[in-house]
């Protein structure tokens, strides 16, 4: 039985993913890891999600967003505020079962939200797109910094503005969640990394995905084939929210202390950076880019002052390398070509 080309891709794909994870637990496990890169590793599985479903929007779908950490700061605060009401409410002490449903949570809020905000902004194309998506960021850190949650046994209390609300406090306005019970583990985060891959790749290979992918090309055709243009965009911008959401709940109980203030515009700009440098629209590309970026700046310790530096520089050539004709020419003899039209039984152009 001869398996479609997707199939393929996709087994090779998970392939590879469990191949790096069980290199890296068994370099974990062994103490050949440094504890500097070990504490990476969280990060590396968030980043790598955040790249995935950020071009998930910008590559497959062809929209520019700028707010996708607004979306990963959702995922945080309520992954945070879950898994503290669900051991104090529930008496919740198994620390997986307990990440993983505050993951859940994240993602359904974060969904939520995402349809809040599609709705009005699906409307808009290009430049206003992207404006707008930037300015909703913004908006939902400043509301972040506002707002006070406190647990006083299965009681959650919320307030804005107002820090006198009884109970043990768990989001403290703009000084954000402290002493956060650290369950987050890198097993968990390399199943979210294939969880992403399997909703991501399947959606893209689906007849939903064609759909998508067709809007970006050419909206006007699309509309006129009867494709409903801001449902499949609507799909994709959702999906991506509820992946963010949940990297972001990943990320916020790895942490002792987490703030609003860090999900501000310039992360956001990171992870679209990790989409440009690994190619937009390739999965695979957003998969190496984020790892490499995100461990790059502790490999380069080693430099001080000039790291950021030399980050900068390693930055500027790859994306030189990645878009000379030459090289691009290199890597596409690297690749194998497609038959021939004939060869399949069509009529070649």
């Amino acid at each position: 039985m001869k398996l479609k080309k997707s199939t393929v891709n996709n087994i090779i794909s998970f392939g590879i993913v469990i191949i790096a994870f069980i290199i890296c637990q068994s370099m974990i496990s062994t103490g050949v890891m440094k504890r500097s890169l070990r504490g990476q590793m969280i990060p590396i599985c968030v980043y790598i999600v955040m790249a995935v479903s950020l071009n998930l929007v910008v590559g497959i779908s062809g929209e520019l967003s700028l707010g996708h950490a607004g979306f990963m700061s959702i995922g945080v605060f309520s992954g945070i505020i879950a898994s503290a009401w669900l051991q104090s409410a529930f008496g919740l002490e198994n620390e997986t079962v307990r990440l993983i449903l505050s993951m859940i949570v994240a993602g359904v809020f974060a969904g939520i939200f995402g349809v809040l905000i599609g709705i009005p902004v699906l409307r808009l194309r290009g430049d206003y797109l992207a404006i707008v998506t930037l300015a909703f960021g913004e908006i939902i850190r400043n509301v972040l910094n506002c707002l006070y949650f406190s647990l006083d046994g299965k009681r959650l209390h919320v307030a804005f503005n107002n820090p006198n609300i009884p109970g043990t406090i768990l989001v403290n306005g703009p000084n954000g969640a402290k002493d956060v019970s650290k369950i987050a583990s890198f097993p968990v985060g390399f199943v979210l990394i294939l969880f992403t891959l399997v909703v991501v790749m399947n959606l893209i290979n689906s007849r939903s995905g064609r759909a998508i992918m067709a809007t970006r090309d050419n909206r006007i055709a699309a509309e006129a084939m009867g494709i409903n243009v801001t449902k499949y965009k609507m799909m994709a911008f959702v999906t991506a929210a509820v992946l963010a959401g949940m990297a972001g709940a990943l990320y916020g109980l790895s942490m002792a202390t987490v703030t609003a203030a860090k999900f501000k515009f310039d992360t956001s700009i990171l992870v679209l950076v990790f989409v440009v440098l690994g190619g937009i629209g390739n999965i695979w590309g957003s998969i190496i880019a984020a790892a490499l970026l995100t461990v790059l700046p502790e490999l380069l310790r080693a430099f001080a002052d000039y790291r950021m530096l030399i980050y900068a520089i390693v930055l500027i050539l790859v994306m030189l390398v990645t878009n000379n004709p030459t090289m691009r020419a290199l890597l596409g003899k690297l690749v194998p070509r497609k038959r021939n039209a004939q060869q399949k039984g069509g009529v070649s152009a």
